[in-house]
């Protein structure tokens, strides 16, 4: 028996896109630990897009913009392989419609379809699958480190801080009559192919890496650890927590080096 205690169990895992997704990495954690993965990706494209690494493995389509969507996917889930030791939501959409701006001038339908998407479909998730999850089942989502006010961000930080809010609020309701428990891991900057996408992220990454107190970039697996350990029964002590992992990075504003380098521009 390991020691996460996690073989034999099943778990739903939302968000794989590519092998560089946090997502990809906690089920491939969870696997090698003997558990049972099943996954929901948002489209039939995305299914056939991550075909190849999904291969043999139980993958259903919920857009999670649509309730109806989430409730056929969690009844067909629980009915199917239930019941469920644990869910990863690891899902983030956003819509620039006029490209990037400035935060005071984002535009409402944006900041909504996003919140729907990459917040609230949270709640939604877990009362659809509350009858399916097991007693003490964990619940885990990905968001970002407190410290990310980055411009080029846009209106993702205050969604994330909310989706860090709506889990703690969903481990106070789910404790009326449940052991269920729910945190938040909240990454740093990581090398994803969504990361990618947002302009300027790699000169943030860069600085990112730099702020960190080993001088090392904050690596997709160190997340996946902690979100699994959170999935696992070692982690039950722990609920209704956003736990921060930057390597450091949130800590060190005053890091010597690039203190200098900032006296040397000045």
């Amino acid at each position: 028996m390991s020691f996460l205690g996690l073989n034999g169990k099943t778990f739903l895992v939302l968000g794989v896109a590519n092998k560089k997704s946090v997502a990809w990495h906690v089920a491939q954690t969870l696997e090698a630990e003997g558990a049972k993965v099943v996954h929901s990706v948002r489209s039939a494209a995305r299914k056939e897009s991550v075909a190849s690494i999904l291969t043999g493995k139980p993958v259903y389509i919920c857009d999670l913009e649509d309730e109806t969507q989430t409730q056929k996917m969690a009844a067909e889930v629980g009915r199917e392989h239930g019941p469920i030791s644990g869910v990863l939501h690891s899902v983030a959409f956003a819509n620039f419609s006029k490209g990037m701006q400035p935060f005071h001038e984002t535009v409402r339908a944006d900041f909504l379809q996003a919140t729907a998407i990459s917040c609230f479909s949270l709640v939604e998730l877990a009362r659809a699958l509350k009858p399916f999850l097991t007693k003490d089942a964990s619940v885990v989502s990905i968001g970002i480190s407190s410290q990310v006010t980055a411009a080029n961000y846009g209106y993702m930080s205050p969604i994330k801080a909310a989706l860090e809010s709506a889990s703690r609020f969903l481990a106070k309701s789910f404790s009326a009559d449940s052991r269920v428990r729910f945190n938040s891991v909240n990454a740093g900057p990581l090398k994803t192919s969504a990361s990618a996408g947002i302009p300027g992220y790699l000169e943030n990454y860069l600085h990112a890496e730099k702020m960190t107190l080993r001088k090392e970039a904050l690596k997709t697996q160190e997340v996946a650890d902690v979100a699994v350990w959170l999935l696992s029964p070692r982690s039950s002590g722990v609920n209704g927590q956003g736990v921060i992992v930057d390597a450091g990075m949130g800590l060190n504003f005053f890091d010597e080096e690039l203190v200098k380098a900032s006296s040397r521009i000045l």
